[in-house]
């Protein structure tokens, strides 16, 4: 696939001008090295899942930097941890020298451990994940982001009505149905699709989780995944999940801990910056990649989606990966997302802070919301002091739901 259509690569170029070094994390498979290499053809590449390459880099690193003091790709770098502390005296050799070396890795908890140790201000890292709706249709990043880049004033709601798409609504469900692991989508083969699916989720239980985590119990963990995909988008109960699977609230903390560091799962800490007392603060979370959560819920077809009991809540899923993936590929930095829950049962499902303010997001699998479903939003935006919240859902339009809700299109972010 080509590296061209993946919105990131614009941040990339903007961080290597700016850092030493770029580090690019993100789960297996979502094509991290096509997008290196199609930035950057010319540098030399080094793979260290690959022994001879391995070899040749951890043999004599002074030697091997001598060689290559800068345009340098090195893949899977987490597989050799004194790499990093190396990389740091020869970046400091030439402290304002920018732009030299791009790693990239598929372990948050080994990668950002070394870093913090080692590489603390010499670089930058950027998490790519499976393709954003945008990129598999190949259409430029949406304009919805520009609101949080300040590239709008956040009180202009004229600007969001205007937004526009020529993507059509099964557009959105072809793409809510496969999600976005660049091999498996492309080939737009359903066969190959399964296959793919069945051999990279077992790569990942029996190589990647057996390689990080040695002494953890591959078939529990297997066990535990499968179970994460029926809890996609929930508060997941640890003491419940423990007694599923006979371990222990402190170990299936870590396991949500592992999946979420390998990108597999995004846990979403609640919001509670209100002051109300009652605010739910467990975190949830959601397999990232739609097209896998399916997997794992042996849904094959969006006949199958539809009709399926959980379609609002995978949804919702969906659509917040897909804007957390679109923020992430933006210019904007140091934002956090949450979720909103009371114990009364109002809820928010993504609200974003940052630098913009807050921006309150409710979703919906439908194509109109009842103005009974917004109390909780209207009340949030209200008590906030917000200019408005947003609901995104399945309609055809942007279009104002009372004067301080909007309505957008799953199609336009």
């Amino acid at each position: 696939m080509s590296g061209s259509i993946r919105s990131l690569g614009n941040k990339i170029e903007r961080f290597l001008k700016l850092f030493p070094v770029v580090l690019l994390t993100g789960v297996r498979q979502c094509g991290k090295t096509t997008l290196i290499r199609s930035l950057r053809p010319d540098w030399k590449y080094f793979d260290l899942e690959k022994g001879s390459d391995y070899d040749r880099v951890s043999r004599d690193y002074d030697f091997f930097f001598k060689e290559h003091p800068r345009h340098l790709i090195i893949d899977e770098a987490q597989t050799a941890p004194r790499l990093f502390n190396e990389l740091r005296g020869v970046i400091d050799q030439d402290r304002h020298a920018k732009g030299r070396f791009i790693l990239s890795g598929s372990s948050s908890l080994e990668l950002q451990q070394q870093i913090s140790e080692s590489l603390a201000g010499r670089v930058a890292m950027i998490e790519l994940g499976t393709l954003k709706m945008s990129e598999f249709y190949k259409r430029p990043l949406p304009a919805f982001y520009n609101i949080f880049e300040h590239k709008i004033n956040l009180q202009d709601t004229a600007y969001l009505k205007h937004l526009q798409t020529d993507l059509a609504l099964q557009d959105v469900k072809n793409f809510f149905l496969r999600g976005g692991y660049p091999e498996p989508v492309l080939s737009k083969d359903p066969d190959f699709f399964k296959i793919w699916m069945e051999q990279y989720f077992d790569a990942y239980v029996h190589r990647d989780i057996q390689r990080l985590f040695p002494k953890l119990n591959k078939i529990t963990f297997r066990r535990f995944i499968m179970m994460l995909g029926a809890l996609s988008g929930t508060i997941v109960n640890r003491a419940e999940l423990g007694r599923s699977l006979d371990i222990s609230e402190v170990t299936v903390k870590e396991y949500l801990d592992i999946a979420h560091g390998t990108f597999v799962w995004r846990n979403v800490p609640a919001f509670h910056k209100s002051g109300i007392r009652s605010l739910i603060k467990s975190p949830k979370g959601y397999i990232r990649d739609a097209g896998l959560n399916h997997f794992l819920l042996k849904i094959n077809s969006t006949e199958d989606l539809e009709n399926h009991p959980r379609v609002g809540t995978l949804f919702e899923a969906f659509v917040m990966e897909e804007i957390i993936k679109g923020l992430g590929c933006s210019n904007v930095v140091a934002w956090n997302n949450y979720y909103y829950r009371t114990k009364n049962g109002a809820e928010i499902d993504l609200i974003l802070e940052g630098d913009f303010g807050l921006v309150p997001i409710e979703i919906k699998y439908g194509i109109h919301t009842p103005a009974p479903k917004l109390k909780a939003l209207s009340q949030f935006v209200k008590n906030h002091h917000l200019p408005f919240g947003i609901v995104i859902n399945q309609g055809d339009a942007v279009e104002m739901l009372n004067d301080h809700i909007i309505q957008i299109p799953a199609a336009l972010i």
